[in-house]
């Protein structure tokens, strides 16, 4: 089946999940005293951040382009050829047959 404009909405769910984990990273940084990890964890909040807004950027996109990322492999191509043959197999005789 081909993906829709639908699909686009489950980029929430590694969105949701980015911004819980910068949000913990946060309360974390609130309990720490040592300045090069406190500046370390902001970073690691804003790489966070930026990917966030990078699958926000993409799901915008996809739905607006409609485009699926996949081709539709079957989608306009008429009937499928044949895989094999519609003969039966051949069967081995008997007197060839190793013991």
């Amino acid at each position: 089946m081909c993906m829709t404009k639908a699909v686009s909405l489950l980029a929430l769910v590694p969105i949701s999940v980015i911004l819980a984990i910068s949000f913990f990273v946060l309360v974390t940084l609130r309990k720490v005293s040592e300045k090069g990890i406190r500046a370390f964890g902001y970073g690691v909040a804003v790489l966070l951040w930026v990917a966030a807004l990078v699958i926000i950027a993409g799901g915008i996109y996809k739905a607006d382009t409609g485009k699926p990322m996949m081709p539709c492999m079957m989608m306009g191509k008429g009937p499928m050829p044949p895989m094999m043959d519609r003969s039966p197999m051949p069967m081995p005789d008997s007197h060839k047959v190793h013991k």
